[in-house]
């Protein structure tokens, strides 16, 4: 079980470093992202797997809505950042977006834990 663990907080650390990477990637050589998003999702989905306990489901899913709905870019601020400095705006976007796309399998996985586990009959005799 501990293999599974330290797989999954690897999984965990890949996959912010390389959410927070493409949006520079994104901005610096566009059209050298393609594979990146698969390889988030399927990161994701290990972490959602093996890395998420009965007891932090509850603070999973609540971060994790959080970072989806921060994933959702707003234009206003980050038109803002790339006045500022050229590209700046955009490659926020970008890390938000990729940070997205890593989440939500992740918060998918472990919803559906979460639900099978509310659905699950009593045992007997209670």
């Amino acid at each position: 079980m501990a293999n599974l663990q330290a797989i999954g907080a690897w999984a965990f650390m890949l996959g912010v470093l390389i959410a927070i990477l493409s949006g520079v990637i994104a901005v610096v050589v566009p059209g050298v992202a393609g594979y990146i998003p698969l390889l988030l999702v399927i990161l994701g989905l290990v972490v959602g797997l093996v890395n998420i306990t009965d007891k932090e489901i509850q603070a999973f899913l609540i971060a994790g809505i959080a970072l989806l709905v921060v994933g959702i870019p707003n234009g206003g601020l980050l038109t803002q950042l790339d006045v500022v400095v050229n590209g700046l705006g955009t490659a926020f976007a970008k890390m938000l977006q990729a940070v997205a796309v890593f989440a939500a399998p992740a918060v998918l996985v472990v919803s559906l834990k979460a639900f099978y586990a509310l659905s699950k009959l009593p045992p007997k005799g209670k």
